[in-house]
């Protein structure tokens, strides 16, 4: 065998992941607030990149006294409008409502301080968040005193405020609605075998309650009508928008489809700056312009490659996803990252980048780009569908079926083939179920 050192010259092409690829990378998976904070610190550290929001303008203070001065020869009744619809809402909370009771009620100073502790440390459930032996011991006071306290508290409304547990949350609110033969069944199961009627082992629960399972099932459903969670009536939160960043229309029984950028800046060169430090015939200063003025560029040809993706992606989406467009979810056709980035010749991780966070407005509302993506299903047909098709067959076969003998996962199975032609294994079938949040047969089985 002949072994010899030598130096030979080998040829290779090879990416380098340098920081304005990088870069480029990190802007097609932002979303747009995402995209609208990474301009404001670039235009921090780049005097030459103006960053200019197309929805705020700037107004001339003078308007403003101008208006006010003709608005006040106007009607009265237009300036009072206005006037209302500048009061801002308030809401109580929950700590306002217990309070407001509790300033309303006969009771010590010593009962009224640990009665606000209770009340300060409720979640936004309703639910007691401190310990009763806590209380005591910060006010010295016997254990017996805090039940006593904590009674009163419970007593308010709404009911089954202050329990400590789901248990205690509808026993307290059970008490005060004893008024036929369920809730009184009710109150005596929670009571005493709130762990078996929670798991629905409803026959051991009726030989130890010496009734039938058609009275359980009554009691099951008038504690359906009680509230797990008291508190939540009184959390308001402020609903959030989705602004699209893809708009697709009907127009003339077409589609089009075209991207809305009202909430991303629009990046500008700043020429003034650039004029006025470029007069300093500095060997520095010019260096530290042209490294600059290349930076703008750079993201600026970024900006248009990100656009130029997402229209693509987008419009492949609307190209392969035509009938869900016009009739609806359930007409959702199989589609993978990977088929759309082989159609468009890029990589898949691009796709995935790509859809991440954006949404596209459509006539049917608006959906998360990734939602259009879905794994595909065989037939007896030897066609694909989707596996959305498949979870929205499965919810109307259980919505259709008997309460008294419920569908087994293997039924399931075998009317899904020969209704839609769908063929699914039964661990298929019960993993889409529990995404559906639809429970076993035996949990779904009504005694009627």
């Amino acid at each position: 065998m002949d072994l010899k050192a030598g130096l030979w010259q080998k040829q290779t092409l090879k990416l380098a992941m340098t920081q304005e690829l990088s870069q480029a990378i990190a802007l097609l998976q932002y979303s747009a607030q995402e995209l609208a904070a990474f301009l404001e610190d670039k235009m921090v550290e780049n005097p030459l990149l103006q960053v200019d929001y197309k929805n705020i303008k700037s107004v001339d203070p003078r308007l403003g006294r101008e208006r006010k001065s003709s608005a006040s020869g106007s009607s009265g009744g237009q300036g009072q409008k206005n006037w209302i619809e500048q009061i801002g809402q308030t809401s109580e909370t929950l700590q306002d409502h217990l309070a407001f009771q509790l300033n309303m009620m006969a009771v010590s100073p010593l009962e009224r301080k640990v009665i606000q502790v209770f009340i300060e440390s409720i979640d936004e459930n309703g639910y007691l968040g401190t310990d009763c032996e806590e209380a005591g011991k910060r006010y010295n006071t016997s254990l017996e005193e805090v039940e006593r306290c904590l009674s009163i508290l419970q007593g308010m409304e709404p009911a089954g405020i202050g329990a400590r547990g789901l248990q205690e949350c509808l026993l307290l609110q059970l008490e005060r609605k004893i008024c036929c033969p369920e809730s009184e069944l009710a109150y005596a199961i929670i009571q005493q075998h709130f762990l078996l009627f929670a798991e629905k082992k409803w026959k051991m629960l009726a030989k130890l309650m010496k009734t039938d399972l058609k009275a359980i099932q009554k009691a099951f459903d008038y504690v359906q009508s009680l509230n797990p969670r008291p508190g939540a009536i009184f959390q308001s939160e402020k609903a959030a928008y989705v602004v699209p960043d893809v708009v697709v229309r009907i127009e003339d029984g077409a589609l089009t489809v075209s991207l809305f950028n009202g909430t991303v800046p629009k990046v500008t060169f700043n020429q003034g700056y650039y004029q006025q430090m470029a007069a300093h015939q500095d060997a520095e200063v010019s260096r530290f312009l042209q490294e600059k003025q290349s930076d703008y560029q750079w993201i600026l040809k970024s900006l248009e490659q990100r656009n130029e993706t997402l229209m693509k992606v987008s419009l492949k989406i609307v190209e392969k996803q035509h009938n869900f467009f016009f009739h609806g979810p359930s007409c959702l056709n199989p589609m993978t990252m990977k088929e759309v980035a082989d159609e468009l010749g890029i990589h898949e991780s691009t796709v995935s980048r790509a859809v991440r966070e954006k949404y596209m407005q459509t006539p049917l509302g608006t959906f998360e780009l990734k939602s259009f993506f879905s794994s595909s299903i065989k037939t007896t047909e030897h066609e694909q569908t989707s596996s959305r098709q498949a979870k929205a067959g499965i919810g109307r076969l259980i919505k259709g079926e008997n309460k008294q003998s419920p569908l087994s996962d293997q039924e399931i199975v075998s009317l899904l083939k020969e209704q839609d032609g769908i063929v699914l294994s039964r661990r298929t079938v019960a993993k889409y179920r529990e995404q559906l949040g639809i429970a076993s047969s035996s949990k779904r089985k009504r005694f009627e």
